[in-house]
């Protein structure tokens, strides 16, 4: 059975991949926008609102991976994602914020070549390519026009201001059930922040205060995934509820 991956990230990698050795891979670079608050002050970042957040400045998405994307959440479960889908050493994996959204990730190998895909952003691209591969049939999506596009930039995220993706870093390097707590406390925290109950910063310290209260556990089955979800969702609504965020 093959496996193909449609979130955009995943389908540029395997794109870049196509017709390469594994071995000669030294690192893939996943981008992310930054989403709307990567020019924000840690100061600003407080006092941000739910329909701030879900205004995303180059993808139309839900409301939850919206706000992943805010708190750059999101960059740390394709992280995780990309791991085991390409059989990766989390060391290998490496994020850039790149604003124009144009370079969906890319592919260095180890004579310094660096295979990028590029488009306009729409998932529409990512899925025919999954449901056509290996060919690349017409979308009828206007083409890149990279005149206009002009300039394009790249930076390090900051980790610091936006601890979700630290968090998600942190959880992969311990493995085990710890991802999954994450991805559960995070699926609280969210909803959550769009219901008004936590402020934006709070997400970050519900997962971080979920995970801290968590032994990690060997996942060995879909049972045990489940099981360290769940866990994850009580723990966290229950900080949540005595207001220990």
């Amino acid at each position: 059975m093959t496996l193909l991956p449609v979130d955009s990230e995943h389908s540029a990698i395997f794109q870049c991949l196509q017709g390469h050795s594994r071995e000669d891979v030294r690192r893939v670079i996943l981008t992310a926008s930054g989403g709307p608050f990567r020019d924000f002050t840690q100061e600003e970042l407080a006092t941000v609102s739910p329909e701030q957040a879900l205004k995303h400045p180059n993808w139309s998405m839900g409301p939850k991976i919206t706000v992943d994307s805010a708190t750059l959440m999101n960059k740390g479960l394709e992280l995780i994602e990309a791991r085991w889908l390409f059989g990766l050493d989390i060391h290998q994996i490496h994020i850039l914020i790149h604003p124009q959204s144009v370079i969906h990730s890319m592919v260095e190998y180890k004579d310094g070549s660096i295979l990028a895909q590029m488009g306009i952003p729409d998932m529409m691209t990512p899925i025919s390519y999954a449901l056509s591969y290996p060919r690349h049939v017409d979308t009828t999506l206007p083409f890149l026009d990279l005149e206009q596009v002009g300039t394009l930039r790249f930076m390090k995220p900051d980790t610091g201001k936006f601890r979700c993706l630290d968090l998600a870093l942190r959880a992969a390097e311990i493995g085990e059930s710890m991802p999954a707590v994450l991805n559960g406390a995070n699926e609280v925290a969210v909803e959550l922040f769009l219901r008004g109950r936590i402020g934006f910063l709070q997400i970050p310290s519900l997962i971080e205060k979920t995970m801290k209260a968590h032994t990690p556990f060997v996942v060995d089955r879909i049972e045990k995934v489940m099981e360290a979800d769940a866990w994850a969702r009580q723990r966290a609504a229950a900080f949540a509820e005595t207001d220990r965020v």
